[in-house]
């Protein structure tokens, strides 16, 4: 993490006096969001009791599964212990081949099923509009666990209470392609987005609609209709929303990616390894996935630290009275939560490649159940026995039995940073 060093902190709305704002920003990657699931374990669950410090998050933001764990941790943040626990326990108790519960059945009706795409494209001529658009996935019993995990309405009680300033959830307006940011606040305004036309946030009051339009992963998923419009993914724009935390007035954010960190190159053998494979469409298509889904968190931080870089230098060259005078010359001087200032920041991601992991899980647990649409999806994406990378599995593994190796090195990685995340949690 940066040094804990802010030059403009904003007042935190429950009352505690001058104390830095802190956000949490959560990724997208389908069932990879296990590994979320674990560095929250150890956050709100271990954390107190090894240090004694309560983890208190003002601003949460998420995209993809990391909307509806957002979602989870606004709405029970008035809840003192377990939480962790519980999260993880959700992860747990799912089984595959009851979430995607495609049969030999749906496989010999498939064709039907693109045919009924004619169907629902002839309703939106007509002006209906269905619920979901069409998808591969029949994706209700995963709905169906969301909708009974996260008790809903403690998120309107924790914002209005002031426990939470704002809850984010990112997600992608098909019509448009513009990234659109659902936002639970009490604030009298939302700040403007720049002049980023394609991004743009949206008061509201977040439902279990908001989070799984945000999961909808494109074709696998079915997208979802909120209002009048129709949503997808919001990783497809927004990934790692650090944004919406930035203009929010976070003095410090912390980011939970999905992504195993690479050097600036991948080794000769891995990468014609890799090549060799590119004739298999469905491994192909883990690889795109990868690219698309699961954006380098490094180019958000990276301009996060350019910012942060100006302004130490200048205040170092001009004086502590840099800041302010850019502040006043760009108009931002009495602005608190828009001006320019230091965010420090924490990141947290994977120690192990998730990709591997899910082949890894493949390779040690052959029966597991993986129902006759991941069996083939399995066998078509080289995703047997032998394979060391397992991409496009790895967003749609939703089973304990990959669960469990993403939760554990989940919370490796966070107790392995503690010393670090305490420091986030200090109001020093």
């Amino acid at each position: 993490m940066t040094s804990i060093v802010s030059t403009n902190h904003s007042t935190h709305r429950g009352g505690r006096g001058d104390v830095p704002r802190r956000a949490i920003c959560l990724s997208g990657g389908g069932a990879r969001g296990a590994y979320e699931a674990g560095v929250l374990r150890f956050i709100l669950d271990d954390l107190p009791k090894r240090t004694g410090i309560m983890p208190d998050f003002e601003i949460v933001c998420g995209t993809s599964v990391g909307a509806i764990h957002a979602c989870f941790l606004a709405a029970t943040a008035d809840e003192t212990e377990g939480r962790g626990d519980r999260l993880v326990d959700i992860w747990h108790r799912m089984k595959v081949n009851e979430i995607f519960n495609f049969t030999t059945r749906d496989f010999l009706r498939l064709p039907r099923r693109m045919l009924g795409v004619k169907r629902v494209a002839q309703q939106l001529r007509d002006g209906q509009r269905p619920d979901r658009l069409y998808g591969l996935l029949d994706t209700e019993p995963l709905e169906r666990l969301v909708l009974q995990s996260i008790p809903w309405r403690g998120i309107r009680r924790n914002v209005r209470s002031g426990r939470i300033d704002t809850v984010c959830v990112a997600a992608t307006q098909i019509a448009t392609g513009r990234a659109v940011v659902f936002c639970d606040s009490d604030r009298p305004e939302l700040p403007p987005w720049a002049n980023e036309s394609n991004i743009r946030m949206q008061r509201i009051r977040l439902s279990p609609l908001h989070a799984l339009a945000s999961a909808a992963i494109p074709l696998l998923f079915p997208s979802v209709r909120v209002g009048a419009r129709y949503y997808a993914d919001g990783g497809l724009r927004l990934n790692t929303p650090l944004a919406p935390a930035v203009r929010l007035g976070a003095d410090r954010i912390m980011v939970i990616g999905l992504t195993h960190p690479q050097g600036p190159s991948v080794n000769e053998a891995t990468a014609q390894e890799r090549a060799s494979a590119f004739g298999n469409p469905m491994y192909l298509f883990g690889k795109v996935l990868n690219a698309l889904m699961l954006s380098p968190i490094e180019t958000d931080v990276a301009r996060l630290h350019f910012v942060n870089n100006i302004l130490d230098a200048g205040t170092e060259a001009f004086g502590p009275e840099f800041v302010d005078k850019l502040n006043e010359h760009l108009g931002m001087q009495n602005d608190g939560d828009h001006a320019l200032k230091r965010i420090d920041d924490l990141v947290v991601r994977p120690s192990e490649d998730l990709g591997r992991l899910a082949a890894d899980v493949v390779r040690d647990d052959p029966e597991l159940d993986f129902g006759p649409f991941l069996s083939l999806l399995r066998k078509s994406s080289g995703g047997g026995s032998s394979a060391k990378e397992a991409d496009l599995l790895s967003y749609l593994l939703f089973d304990a039995s990959y669960a469990r190796r993403c939760v554990e090195v989940g919370y490796r990685d966070a107790q392995a940073r503690e010393e670090e995340i305490a420091a986030f949690f200090s109001d020093d």
